[in-house]
């Protein structure tokens, strides 16, 4: 999937200002309501063009956030609207390849990750890179796309990443926490935001069609507003069917 700037553009219409995944600020609330960020040194791993990193410093009180991405143009955003907001002193924006974490054992509080770790394909690795770099009490929470059982075999799925040109890995909750507690983490939790997910997609929907269409058309074109609804339709069917499930996960590492 390529980010480009009608696609940022996009996103950022449907979720708000700085924001490229669904629900925005209020859903970035709800995977934090259990975790105290204040003071606390966070890295936001996806973070796309830094909404988020913004948030946590002016709203959480984060010490210092770290935001990494591996498309140089959503850094570059990012790094812009930092200094935009004379928020440079407590946010730091790193372009990086996949693979392991330019960062020292043990050196941060909290890892932060909202949507992305769907694109990653060794998941058990990934975890245990957070693991390494997390002090000993430290926090992994966000929220990744996960299936069911089923969503790997399913016509459905394929359908709509076919279409949307996405390249997701999916796992299930119970394989997730199953990897993070072999890499090492305690405390594992997990919630189902399919439920929540269903009412938000059918909201994409209404925003790119009906009287609304003729905004987004105005906005981003034709042929831009044509492929939005066809693929939040597509993923609509999916969500319905439960093979998509938005989940908030939560991972404390605990050394004796």
């Amino acid at each position: 999937m390529a980010y480009d700037d009608n696609f940022v553009r996009g996103l950022e219409w449907l979720w708000g200002e700085g924001f490229l995944s669904p629900g925005g600020s209020a859903e970035v609330y709800e995977i934090l309501k259990r975790t105290s960020v204040g003071g606390r040194k966070v890295l936001d791993i996806g973070c796309g063009i830094g909404g988020i990193d913004r948030l946590l410093v002016t709203d959480y009180g984060a010490e210092k956030v770290f935001g990494i991405d591996i498309i140089d143009h959503l850094i570059a955003r990012a790094k812009y609207e930092a200094e935009a907001a004379g928020l440079t002193e407590w946010i730091e924006y790193r372009l990086v390849e996949p693979g392991e974490l330019e960062f020292e054992d043990e050196s941060l509080d909290i890892v932060f990750s909202k949507d992305s770790i769907v694109h990653i394909e060794d998941k058990q690795k990934f975890y245990e890179e957070i693991f390494r770099v997390l002090k000993n009490g430290g926090e992994f929470v966000g929220s990744d796309w996960l299936g069911s059982e089923a969503t790997n075999q399913s016509q459905r799925v394929r359908d709509w990443l076919d279409f949307s040109k996405l390249d997701f890995h999916f796992c299930t909750a119970e394989q997730m926490m199953k990897l993070l507690r072999q890499a090492g983490f305690a405390s594992v939790s997990t919630r189902d935001r399919n439920k929540w997910y269903r009412s938000i997609v059918r909201d994409e929907i209404s925003k790119v069609s009906g009287e609304n269409r003729l905004k987004f058309v105005d906005l981003f074109g034709e042929e831009i507003a044509e492929s939005r609804l066809v693929s939040s339709t597509l993923k609509m069917e999916v969500v319905d069917a439960g093979e998509l499930c938005p989940t908030i996960f939560q991972a404390i590492k605990i050394r004796p």
